[in-house]
Order: structure tokens, then C-alpha cells, then sequence
């Protein structure tokens, strides 16, 4: 039984067909990476296993607790914590201050931007987020905006900002979308550091198989909505369904 438990999960919109009896079964402490074709269904699965889109059919379990039908907050609560394709970060605000913000909500709950002086201005959370910045190797850039960083910073943070909430599964969805190649090196070489010296599981949507190959211990292939073939990354590189349905005939 893994952290998480996909089963028999199936998504239409209207008479598309997004998922179709999808099982996926997530190790506790691996990298799990889900690929496939644009279409494949990848985006519309990660989003069942955050709670933010509820399937036709079927369950998703985290540590033996249904995901669906939670709010965002009780997700991060059960220790889910999502990157997004885009990073989400306040860019008007330091870097501190963005560090700051989630260790908060963790702790207190929902809070209003407009009274974010009552979060900065309490030493605990302060002491913290600056911890974080340190562990993320980011303390010289705590007063910089973070709207002025490259993408590969921004994308540092963000992943800091994630692991400030404790979380037991860290979800990417293509984290090195848009990057240089010296900066999706560097995130290939800090999730490698997460995933080994930390009590955490991952799970990756990727288009860059370099990253794929870099990191996971397991990949699910989906094609068409459905899990075409699981395994390691050694035997889904040269995997007939995989080259035909997704890395091409002379892959």
C-alpha cells in the first residue's frame, strides 16, 4: 500500500473522456514521475490528487484519507504541498516575506493580505521562514523582491516555501517549464537534495525527460486518459508502447 492510492478514477467533460480507470499507487519516500503526450490526461489527474477537480469515479487516498471533497487548506493540512507549472509566489512582497506567509497559514489558518503586517511582524514565524531561506540557500537574496529573481530563483523559493508547510508529498507539475537549462540543472540538483535527505514523497509532471530521468524511481506512462506502462526509469526508456505512443519510433 503506497502514501497515495489512485483507483478505478475516471473524469469526463461533457463527452471528452479526460480519465478513464486510472490506478496509480505512490511509495512512501520515492520520486514518482507521471508522463505522456499533451492530452494524456496528466494535468486532469494531478488536480483529483489535490482535491481541486472531484472524479466521476473512483477515490484518491493519502495516508488511508480520501483527498476528495477537501478544501485546499485541509489538503495542505494532511501534508500535500503542490508546485505549480508557474510559480506562485507574491512578487511585490522579499523573499522573506514570502517565506514568512506560508509557515503562517500553516499554523494559524487563512488570513487576509491586507493585514499581512500581523504575520512580519511576529518573531517565531520570522526566525523560521529566515531557517528556510538558509536551508534553500537563498539568505542573501531574504530583501530582494521576488518578482525581480530569474525563474530558476523563483522556482527555489516557491519549493522553500512548500517545504515550510512540512508537507509528506511534494507535487510538481513540470517544475522546470520555461527554464534555462543551467537553471533546470540547479532544480534538478535541489529536488535530488530534498529527496534524499528528507522524509518526503514526490510526484512530477514533466515534459523534460532529463528531469525525469534525473530524479524518479518509478514512472507511470498515461496515454489517452489511461496508465499505458509503469516502471523504472531504466525500463521505460526503451519500452515499445512507450516509444510508439510517446518518446517516437527512433527514440
Amino acid at each position: 500500500m503506497g502514501i497515495l492510492e489512485v483507483k478505478d478514477v475516471g473524469k469526463r467533460f461533457g463527452g471528452l473522456q479526460a480519465l478513464g480507470d486510472v490506478n496509480l499507487s505512490v511509495q512512501e519516500n520515492t520520486c514518482h514521475a507521471i508522463i505522456g503526450p499533451n492530452g494524456a490526461g496528466k494535468s486532469t489527474l494531478l488536480n483529483c490528487l489535490i482535491g481541486k477537480l472531484i472524479p466521476d469515479t473512483g477515490s484518491v487516498m493519502f495516508a488511508g484519507q480520501s483527498v476528495l471533497g477537501r478544501t485546499p487548506y485541509e489538503i495542505c493540512q494532511m501534508g500535500i504541498s503542490r508546485v505549480f507549472q508557474t510559480p506562485e509566489i507574491f512578487g511585490d512582497l522579499s523573499v522573506l516575506e514570502n517565506m514568512m506567509i506560508p509557515i503562517f497559514a500553516r499554523r494559524d489558518g487563512a488570513f487576509a493580505l491586507n493585514a499581512l503586517s500581523s504575520v512580519f511582524g511576529q518573531k517565531d514565524i520570522l526566525e523560521q521562514a529566515e531557517h528556510m531561506l538558509e536551508e534553500m540557500n537563498m539568505a542573501d537574496k531574504r530583501h530582494m523582491h521576488a518578482a525581480s529573481m530569474s525563474r530558476g530563483d523563483k522556482r527555489r523559493l516557491e519549493i522553500g516555501m512548500c517545504l515550510s508547510q512540512q508537507p509528506r508529498l511534494l507535487l510538481l507539475d513540470e517544475p522546470t517549464a520555461g527554464m534555462a537549462r543551467a537553471d533546470t540543472n540547479n532544480t534538478i540538483d535541489l529536488l535530488k537534495e530534498i529527496k534524499n535527505e528528507r522524509d518526503i514523497t514526490i510526484a512530477i509532471i514533466e515534459h523534460d525527460m532529463h528531469v525525469v530521468f534525473s530524479l524518479a524511481d518509478r514512472i507511470t506512462v498515461l496515454a489517452q486518459g489511461t496508465p499505458l506502462v509503469e516502471d523504472t526509469p531504466d525500463k521505460i526508456k526503451g519500452h515499445p508502447k512507450v516509444r510508439e505512443a510517446y518518446l517516437g519510433e527512433s527514440a
